[in-house]
């Protein structure tokens, strides 16, 4: 049994959960959200109040981006902003992260705003860069500062295991779950292959490595 995280002495912390709204099919993907932010309130003793009412009861003039977030105390809010959709045939450009992860970390399981080296390198992504991708320091590959990463092999896409140091993402798990993706273990080498980075704001994301990377 995964063991109990303490969330940190910071009055900002907070459980995110990101998510598309459309006027046609309202929250995207909401069960699954729900139930990461549901797993993680367990394991850090979070009683959440609300989460579902809140997502039920959301609404917009057009497609919205959604954060649904969750206190310590298990007060959740929702905040939202207009969603403006990556033009068609975008190709995101990836680099290599400097840092490395630690695969034994357990934060790097929860979606929190404990994440200062996330934000700290999407703030600096150097010229030339839409995303970068970290590595363990075993040197499998792990997934990007807001993107969960894939390998097309064969007819299937191939993601890297949690066990590797990353976030059980929620576009990652509705793939898994519809047979459209498999984990195993992803090295340098592969991003050489089709590649794609996705989150379940944005939907899969061709991708290759940039020129600078």
């Amino acid at each position: 049994m995964e063991s109990a995280l303490r969330p940190p002495q910071d009055p900002d912390f907070r459980l995110i959960e990101t998510l598309l709204w459309t006027p046609a099919g309202g929250c995207q993907r909401d069960d699954l959200h729900l139930m990461r932010l549901h797993h993680s309130a367990g394991v850090m003793r979070i009683a959440p109040v609300g989460a579902e009412a809140l997502l039920e009861g959301f609404s917009a003039d057009g497609p919205a981006r959604v954060r649904l977030t969750c206190d310590v105390a298990g007060r959740c809010e929702v905040t939202s902003g207009p969603f403006v959709p990556l033009p068609e045939g975008t190709v995101w450009r990836l680099g290599l992260a400097k840092t490395q992860l630690d695969a034994g970390d357990d934060w790097l399981r929860h979606k929190t705003t404990r994440r200062a080296l996330y934000d700290a390198n999407r703030a600096a992504l150097p010229d030339g860069v839409d995303e970068l991708i970290y590595m363990n320091t075993r040197g499998d590959l792990c997934e990007g500062t807001i993107t969960n990463l894939f390998v097309r092999k064969g007819d299937v896409l191939v993601t890297p295991p949690i066990s590797a140091g990353c976030l059980p993402g929620v576009l990652r798990s509705s793939l898994i779950c519809a047979g459209k993706a498999r984990v195993g273990k992803l090295r340098q080498e592969d991003l050489q292959g089709e590649v794609f980075v996705g989150n379940s704001l944005r939907g899969l994301i061709p991708a290759k490595l940039a020129e600078t990377a």
